[in-house]
């Protein structure tokens, strides 16, 4: 999805100390402060306020524009708000969001030539403050997109649209530049950009929207309406009665924006908390430990990697070498096993094998130093000339401090000298007009996290022209043999097709090595065992928030 910032991780030590202070303090009842007074409904434990869900998240948004985001919980946020075209299930299946179907070539939806696509709305839909709702708002948000003067991190599948039509208020058919089959999944769907639709009739009137009121209280068409936004502190939702696929089940909403790891643990364990949004690997060791009663752990597979991004455009890491050799140090099978607990899988490429393109003749890079050392003299490099890295990471995940620490012992006898460099998430994954250090390339190696839509187009990472401020290839690597290879996924609608071309995108990657792809991570959450319905999606967690009842 958007880009996605890195979860924080804390030592295992402390979240045992915390988890072990907050199960003391709490006492055998366990019942926390805020809802000691509620009485027990029929069904619920004592702790559990009926029909308010309170969520807690480290993650600090910038802004709640739904085109504006660039963490994972800003999409998740904008979710609860706001609606797409298309959305996915539990298991990746397509479903119909503002749209009354999924547009197909064996409905008529996707032209034979695949350079038309149309979509018919939800009729009687209307937005949070009564306003109707039209295709002129998707045409208006597209155009948002488009607008350089915004600061939207990705226009990836956008940028294939050659006109949009709309023959009526409830239908919107773009006609295509050229064929781009992961169209259904990019544009206004669950992919790495999930953009909302905007309403026209409050947002027309600006020439950017990058500073707006909006972007503090926005209005959307989703189940929940933004009430209020206390910065560094929580966000209120209550719920849309008028939503147009339904009344919610949840009255309301608390998200608290609680920096602290070891107080988000305490508040799961003291049951303050109902859900702790992208549970931690190091957290989940010490909260599996709890009972089932009080709390569930939910994994959700995703497509995504952890790993080690390389700058292809300047410095050493230019080199391939250097790329290689670092590759072949670092001892991808013992990080795993020694810092994500069973918690992911060691990677091969990007792409995870739950999804059909995966390429299951690929293994593991081994662990190769002697390799590594020839690699780094072909270079120029070794303990008699010694090469530094800056190595940027985003500060409140101490697995990264972890990581950066395991990266330097294994780096230093080669004559590699790392430097490590802590940022804020919305420093280091801003986007290039927000002068994020990642688009703008200021950078030698980075612990990097990346989380997709559900469709395996890796376009957007890989590609030259995705090179900021175009798109997310914050790699800056740009290959025409790639360029080749996703030019034919693209542009290929039958699946053996799409699936020979990344097989050869993969074969690239692994020789090319634009990063190091580490482990696949998968979404680990902590909810209260009253909250039902909770099935998250593998890209937007909250994209079916309407349905849950607690």
């Amino acid at each position: 999805m958007i880009r996605r910032s890195i979860r924080r991780y804390i030592y295992g030590s402390s979240i045992a100390l915390a988890l072990a202070a907050a199960l003391g303090s709490a006492g055998c009842s366990r019942i926390p402060t805020t809802a000691a007074d509620a009485p027990a409904a029929a069904g619920r434990h004592a702790w559990t306020v009926p029909d308010t869900l309170r969520i807690a998240t480290g993650n600090v948004p910038r802004t709640l524009n739904p085109i504006l985001g660039t963490q994972t919980i800003d999409s998740s946020i904008a979710r609860l708000f706001s609606d797409v075209l298309v959305t996915v299930d539990a298991r990746g299946n397509f479903l119909p969001d503002l749209a009354l179907a999924v547009p197909t070539q064996r409905n008529g939806g996707i032209s034979a030539d695949g350079l038309t696509i149309r979509y018919k709305l939800h009729p009687h839909v209307r937005w949070q403050d009564g306003a109707p709702f039209s295709s002129a708002d998707i045409k208006f948000t597209f155009d948002a997109i488009m607008n350089p003067d915004n600061d939207v991190i990705s226009r990836h599948g956008y940028d294939v649209v050659k006109s949009i039509e709309l023959p009526d208020r409830d239908t919107v058919v773009f006609h295509l530049k050229r064929r781009f089959a992961p169209f259904v999944a990019t544009v206004f769907g669950d992919s790495d950009s999930p953009y909302g639709v905007l309403p026209a009739h409050l947002l027309a009137k600006y020439k950017s929207l990058n500073d707006v009121p909006y972007n503090s209280l926005p209005i959307g068409t989703g189940p929940f309406k933004v009430v209020s936004w206390l910065r560094g502190n929580q966000i209120e939702f209550a719920r849309n009665d008028a939503y147009f696929l339904g009344r919610p089940k949840l009255k309301s909403i608390v998200m608290k924006l609680i920096p602290d790891e070891n107080t988000e643990i305490t508040q799961v364990a003291t049951h303050e908390v109902d859900w702790f949004f992208e549970v931690t690997v190091n957290a989940y060791k010490a909260l599996r430990t709890m009972s089932p009663s009080d709390v569930r752990i939910v994994f959700t597979p995703y497509n995504g990697y952890e790993g080690i991004m390389f700058n292809n455009a300047k410095g050493p890491t230019k080199d391939m070498r250097v790329r290689q050799a670092i590759l072949y140090a670092l001892d991808k099978g013992a990080l795993v096993r020694n810092l994500t607990f069973g918690a992911a899988d060691a990677a091969t490429e990007d792409l995870p094998p739950f999804l059909w393109a995966y390429d299951r003749s690929l293994r593991p890079t081994p662990y190769d130093p002697t390799r590594s050392k020839a690699l780094l003299a072909q270079a120029g490099y070794g303990p008699a000339h010694r090469l530094s890295l800056d190595l940027y990471f985003e500060q409140s995940s101490a697995l990264n401090k972890v990581l950066s620490v395991q990266v330097q012992a294994l780096l230093a006898p080669l004559g590699i000298d790392i430097h490590p460099h802590s940022q804020l998430s919305s420093l280091i994954y801003g986007g290039y007009g927000a002068n994020g250090t990642l688009a703008r390339g200021r950078y030698d190696i980075a612990i990097y996290q990346w989380i997709a839509g559900i469709d395996p187009d890796d376009s957007s990472q890989f590609t030259c022209a995705n090179i900021p401020p175009g798109g997310f290839n914050q790699a800056y690597f740009c290959d025409p043999a790639m360029d080749a290879a996703q030019a034919v996924a693209l542009a290929t609608y039958d699946r053996a097709g799409r699936t020979a071309a990344y097989a050869r995108i993969q074969t690239i990657l692994e020789a090319r090595v634009p990063l190091d792809f580490l482990w696949w991570p998968k979404q680990i959450q902590a909810v209260n065992p009253d909250l039902h319905g909770f099935d998250p999606n593998p890209v937007v967690e909250t994209s079916n928030a309407w349905t849950w009842s607690i």
